[in-house]
């Protein structure tokens, strides 16, 4: 859903997957830098686009909206894709 002015309603920054990144990580993740697979372009974690819901997070590239990490929890834990990172 579109805002008034063209935002992403259901969009939030990165640190709303602040919680189930700290589950998965010892160190605190919104603050690292990432480098994106497709566009090369280096944020930091917390600056990527979150798009999350009952199912899991979606963080993607605030340049080029790639998909950079996935997280999705069920009962035997959290699965974490981070295909769309270059490095961390």
């Amino acid at each position: 859903m579109m805002g008034p002015s063209g935002e992403d309603l259901y969009r939030l920054d990165g640190n709303g997957a602040a919680g189930v990144l700290q589950e998965v990580f010892v160190a605190e993740m919104t603050t690292a830098s990432c480098t994106c697979a497709a566009c090369g372009g280096v944020s930091a974690v917390g600056a990527l686009h979150l798009y999350g819901g009952a199912m899991g997070s979606v963080l993607r590239c605030p340049n080029c909206v790639t998909l950079v990490l996935c997280i999705t929890s069920g009962p035997a834990g959290h699965f974490i894709e981070l295909r769309g990172i270059l490095h961390v």
